[in-house]
């Protein structure tokens, strides 16, 4: 565009110049800190894995729901509770399958408080088939005191309260596949997610680089699984993926331990209704085959 001589030279032209020239630096400026922050932006990986619990027919593997469980009682319990499963569960149908004999044993090993006593106080006792599992702390302040501030949280309903929910288009075509292990495929890929921390991206004190922590990309709780920590007697390998998948297939047992009932239901349901609509149709024939339309 040609501007007049006497314009260009004019004030008004070189404040639209200066003008010009500061949108362009702001630009330049606001490009370069979006790729500054984007190099540090967290987008969590999730993995999805194979679970013998998938699909309308799933069921719990009661080998990997027992190793589960051990990987749990020697690892996880040292922080997290799981007040809303007792032990009798362990021996329910579609559960662990342990014995009511291995649960009597199981609970031994633990203590709970109980009371008052003939004197007023409270006591500790051997735990009983019909008590939950106690917390590993007395109260939230003293978990927190053992833990930099952070509060473990109770993992009875883990399995389903940390699911990644998938945006479009995957949502759609978990209506259609019936995907419901976005929880224990997020609890596994957080317990194998530990990594050094990429450039750009940097933890603070007390904090863990982990790159499936929904929350961010910093965690407080350390890396809590190594290879070896946890022996296997079935001969499956000791090693942190097998850790996590097994702990992560028990956690989704204890937040739906009905899961088998509810598929066998599920299906018995659609089947009648299956039927139930084809002798609808039979009988519309039969009623209507004589009227004229």
């Amino acid at each position: 565009m040609n501007i007049h001589p006497r314009i260009a030279r004019s004030p008004i032209a070189g404040a639209l110049r200066a003008v010009a020239v500061a949108a362009g630096l702001a630009l330049l400026s606001g490009t370069a800190i979006a790729a500054e922050e984007g190099a540090a932006v967290h987008h969590p990986e999730i993995t999805a894995q194979k679970w013998s619990f998938a699909g309308p027919f799933g069921r719990f593997d009661k080998g990997q729901l027992q190793r589960g469980y051990k990987v749990y009682k020697n690892v996880c319990a040292n922080c997290h509770s799981m007040k809303y499963v007792a032990f009798r569960n362990l021996s329910d149908e579609g559960g662990p399958g342990f014995t009511e004999e291995q649960v009597k044993a199981i609970a031994a090993e633990y203590k709970v408080t109980d009371g008052p006593n003939d004197d007023g106080e409270m006591f500790q006792r051997p735990a009983r088939p019909s008590d939950r599992f106690p917390s590993p702390f007395p109260n939230e302040q003293a978990a927190r005191v053992a833990n930099g501030n952070a509060l473990p949280p109770d993992l009875s309903l883990m399995g389903k309260a940390r699911a990644a929910h998938r945006g479009f288009p995957g949502f759609v075509f978990d209506i259609f596949t019936q995907y419901q292990e976005s929880g224990p495929d997020y609890v596994y890929s957080l317990l194998a997610g530990y990594t050094d921390a990429p450039h750009g991206q940097e933890c603070a004190s007390g904090l863990n680089y982990n790159k499936a922590f929904l929350a961010g990309a910093c965690i407080a709780m350390a890396k809590p699984i190594e290879d070896g920590v946890v022996d296997y007697t079935d001969g499956t390998p000791a090693t942190v993926e097998n850790y996590a998948r097994d702990v992560s297939a028990f956690l989704m047992w204890t937040a739906e331990p009905k899961l088998e009932d509810r598929k066998r239901t599920g299906f018995k349901v659609m089947a009648f209704l299956i039927v139930f609509a084809g002798l609808l149709w039979f009988t519309k024939r039969k009623i209507w085959a004589d009227v004229a339309h």
